[in-house]
């Protein structure tokens, strides 16, 4: 495989490779491949190039990092995340080529499967109004509960997960066989249990378990303001549909699930690996983690701009006649 940039380089590393190992003739080869004898014998001695060695050195990077990360990580993440742990200066445009050249990309999200509303008890306006940008902890909350199949059996798995949306932090999650008021309490209760003091705004979808009275009357005991995504507006809760579109790509490839067993393992797992040891881009490539305890030890938190989402502008440019 050739990664330089020299004309003709792969016809001469095909004469190369076929030369010593079925003994074909050189000059043979060279007609039909339209090149000089001359030109091959001045490749073949030549001294290689510092930048091809460089684009060498870097495949084998790359090809580690590929393994490491189990084939999770696009070209952006992954001149990222080597930019971070080898404190290198790799460009994506690099990382890209090379990544091309090695058939090496990310793994591809399916799309997701529509699904038939329900109707909801008591709804409330959408106060956020995709406004993801958070000055500091606990400032704004979302929530969602996703399913995930067991393997070779008729079961399911269910997610349910509060996330801060300064640092992305799953301030906590419950997993459960069923999808019910239960397992929606049990995070709400988990996440204010840990953060005592928080009075976020709260997002969440119109689900049934958000909507019943029993849950209004747990977020007025402890003061929290509420917000609720439109009808068929699943973005206006895109960071919780981002983050399990994360899991749902990235857990299966680094787990080998079986079970009901290897799959809530893995579940666990995975959520530790994001909090502690995944960086993000967003926030100079600290964990959540990180930053997370960076905002609790002062009292000017870190503000991290949102980068702007070419996709997310075009679907407001469509949908701006009803906002």
């Amino acid at each position: 495989m050739r990664l330089g940039k020299l004309r003709y380089g792969s016809k001469y590393m095909a004469v190369k490779f076929f030369s010593e190992t079925k003994k074909w003739s050189i000059n043979w080869m060279c007609r039909q491949l339209e090149i000089s004898r001359a030109a091959y014998y001045k490749w073949l001695h030549r001294e290689i190039p510092k930048c091809e060695l460089e684009d060498v050195e870097l495949a084998e990077l790359i090809k580690e990092y590929d393994e490491r990360f189990n084939h999770i990580l696009g070209y952006r993440r992954m001149a990222s995340w080597m930019n971070h742990f080898n404190h290198t200066d790799y460009s994506c445009k690099c990382i890209h080529r090379i990544m091309k050249k090695l058939g090496i990309h990310a793994m591809i999200r399916k799309k997701k499967k529509k699904y038939t509303l329900s109707t909801p008890e008591i709804t409330t306006a959408n106060k956020l109004k995709r406004d993801f940008m958070a000055s500091k902890p606990n400032e704004k909350w979302v929530t969602d509960v996703t399913e995930f199949k067991v393997p070779q059996e008729n079961k399911k798995l269910y997610l349910s997960a509060i996330l801060d949306l300064y640092d992305r932090y799953p301030v906590a999650y419950v997993i459960k066989a069923r999808n019910d008021n239960r397992l929606v309490f049990e995070t709400f209760d988990k996440a204010v249990g840990a953060n005592p003091n928080a009075k976020p705004l709260f997002h969440r979808d119109r689900g049934f378990q958000y909507t019943s009275k029993v849950f209004q009357r747990k977020l007025k005991e402890h003061e929290i303001d509420q917000s609720m995504s439109r009808v068929g507006h699943c973005i206006d809760n895109g960071p919780t549909e981002g983050f399990w579109g994360i899991i749902k790509s990235e857990m299966y490839q680094m787990y080998k699930i079986t079970d009901e067993t290897s799959l809530r393992y893995a579940i666990n797992d995975y959520i530790r690996f994001y909090r502690e040891e995944r960086p993000q881009e967003r926030y100079h490539c600290k964990t959540p983690a990180e930053v997370r305890r960076e905002a609790f030890c002062t009292d000017s938190p870190t503000e991290y701009s949102i980068p702007v989402n070419k996709r997310i502008q075009k679907y407001k440019e469509k949908w701006r006649v009803i906002e």
